[in-house]
């Protein structure tokens, strides 16, 4: 694959350093990032699924995580081309050199893809509920996040139940926003929600935000 992100050396310390030293960057930030991948994003238009599943591999094995977030653009680039089996042929992405930037970034792709598939929304959420690994389940928290009216309310429910007592960040942070994204539209059923579960101070401080206005 010859394609090669041309970073900022002065960028590389602090980016890493957001990201808790996680990971090492070439330091190019998201408006430079975006602007290099251009012509990689537009020829993978015209890729078969298979081949475009070997490039975000590829981009994944690279190092520099600027690679990561290039390989989930190729992702939001195509979606609307996949079907049902070949979003979950990229499911296993998601744990793979996972941090909260590429997994709700992947959310991204799964949130366009059921945005077009309602009628397989059932089936993305089940991927995400329940399972083992805590970054898919903090994804069924928030895949609903951009659904506004079409939010399936017994699923949103479901999906924080499974983690009420999760003594995890990013998962009681995950409760906390997709709280406070759908008090946007339904601020009364948020309220309920809050009053009737023993929530954690960090879901009921980030989901009521908008409450308290």
């Amino acid at each position: 694959m010859d394609f090669e992100l041309m970073g900022d050396p002065n960028n590389r310390k602090p980016m890493a350093n957001y990201m808790r030293d996680q990971f090492v960057f070439a330091g190019v930030k998201a408006k430079a990032r975006q602007e290099q991948a251009k012509p990689l994003i537009k020829a993978s238009k015209s890729l078969a699924f298979n081949e475009i599943k070997t490039l975000i591999a590829n981009l994944y094995a690279r190092s520099e995580r600027e690679y990561q977030y290039t390989a989930i653009d190729v992702a939001v680039a195509n979606v609307r081309r996949f079907n049902l089996a070949e979003l979950q042929a990229l499911l296993p992405f998601v744990t793979q050199k996972a941090w909260w930037d590429t997994v709700d970034s992947w959310r991204k792709v799964l949130g366009l893809y059921i945005a077009r598939h309602q009628e397989d929304k059932a089936t993305v959420f089940s991927w995400l509920y329940q399972q083992d690994d805590f970054w898919l389940r903090r994804l069924s928290i928030i895949l609903q996040l951009t659904e506004k009216e079409k939010t399936d309310q017994i699923m949103l429910t479901q999906a924080i139940e499974n983690d009420l007592n999760t003594d995890e960040f990013f998962i009681q942070k995950a409760i906390g926003w997709a709280l406070r994204q759908y008090s946007k539209l339904n601020p009364n059923w948020v309220a309920d929600f809050i009053a009737d579960h023993q929530l954690s101070k960090l879901a009921v401080h980030e989901g009521s935000k908008y409450l308290n206005k």
